[in-house]
Formats: C-alpha cells, sequence, structure tokens
C-alpha cells in the first residue's frame, strides 16, 4: 500500500464480518491497524490510486509523541500476523526461517558486540574464529529473515475472499429457504 492513512477505504460488507471491529484501533491507527486485521483473514487489499486534496483542516497528531506508539503498535501487529500466518494457522519454511533467522541474527549481533568490547577493553585483536562465528551466524540469520520476507511478500493472497464468503451466504440462505419450504 503506497498510502494507507489517506482517510478513504471501503471493504467488502461480507470481509468486514469476519474482522473484530471491538479490537481495531479507533483513532490515527486504525488504517494500519485495519491492514493487519485484513492480513489475518488472508482478504485482498488493494491501493487505488487517488488525488489527495486537503483543505484549511489541521491535523491534531503531534508526530514526535506518536512515533514510540505508532512503532510498538507495529511491532505488535507484525509479530501478531507472523505468529498467525506462520505458526497457528499454517507451517511453512518460511516458519522455520522466523525461527532460525532472528536467533542466529541475534546471536551473531550480541556475541560480536560482546568480542568486540573484550578485544578492546584486552586490548588485543579477536581472533579469526570469534569474528567468523560472529559474522556467519549474523548473515546466516539476516539471509533467512530476508528470505522470510521474500516468501511473506509472494504469499499475499490474490483471490477475493468475498466472493467465497458470498457463495458461502448464497448457499446457506438457500438451504435456509428449502427448509423452510419444506416444514
Amino acid at each position: 500500500m503506497f498510502d494507507p492513512t489517506n482517510g478513504f477505504t471501503a471493504i467488502h460488507r461480507d470481509v468486514l464480518a469476519l474482522l473484530p471491529l471491538n479490537k481495531i484501533h479507533k483513532r490515527y491507527f486504525f488504517e494500519s491497524d485495519m491492514l493487519f486485521r485484513l492480513s489475518t483473514v488472508r482478504a485482498v487489499v488493494l491501493d487505488i490510486p487517488q488525488k489527495a486534496i486537503y483543505g484549511d483542516e489541521r491535523s491534531g497528531i503531534n508526530i514526535f509523541k506518536n512515533i514510540p506508539i505508532f512503532t510498538f503498535k507495529h511491532l505488535r501487529n507484525f509479530s501478531s500476523r507472523i505468529l498467525y500466518l506462520y505458526f497457528l494457522r499454517d507451517f511453512h519454511l518460511a516458519s522455520i526461517k522466523w525461527l532460525i533467522g532472528p536467533a542466529l541474527f541475534l546471536f551473531g549481533l550480541i556475541f560480536g558486540l560482546y568480542s568486540w568490547n573484550e578485544s578492546i577493553q584486552l586490548q588485543r585483536e579477536a581472533t579469526a574464529g570469534n569474528v567468523m562465528l560472529s559474522a556467519l551466524t549474523f548473515i546466516s540469520g539476516l539471509q533467512l529473515i530476508l528470505s522470510a520476507i521474500h516468501f511473506d511478500i509472494d504469499n499475499q493472497p490474490s483471490t477475493p475472499i468475498h466472493t467465497f464468503l458470498s457463495d458461502t451466504n448464497k448457499d446457506t440462505s438457500r438451504e435456509n429457504s428449502i427448509s423452510a419450504i419444506d416444514s
């Protein structure tokens, strides 16, 4: 999405019925939270270009106050989305990459910083083994994370779910009509 916070949102009523409306953020984080909720039901989201027209109104959002709040909420939604899509609902090779990648990345980063600090404190060069262990795990973890992100991008839904939901609702209403006629 190029500009998910432009204030215009259209959603099919059958898809809207799948969303936990009471959990969607009510203020400035609404659009981003809505995108997260739509991703958890595997809904297709389209970005339709439109010209932004702003009047004399002024925004009431304080950017510097909301950056930490938005960062926290985005990280929470991202983590929840990964948990839902790759561990609770399904399990892929990307699920393993999401487990191992961050662990290797963090180990390489922390071990590298520790070794670097130790070499400074002791005023000696780090051993080749420490440098290689740190670099190899860091780079391998980063590659696994990038590969998981690539899979996630390629794994976006392309078939709108509301067509299936509409067909299901029609079948259900047809069955209800038939059973009402039979009784």
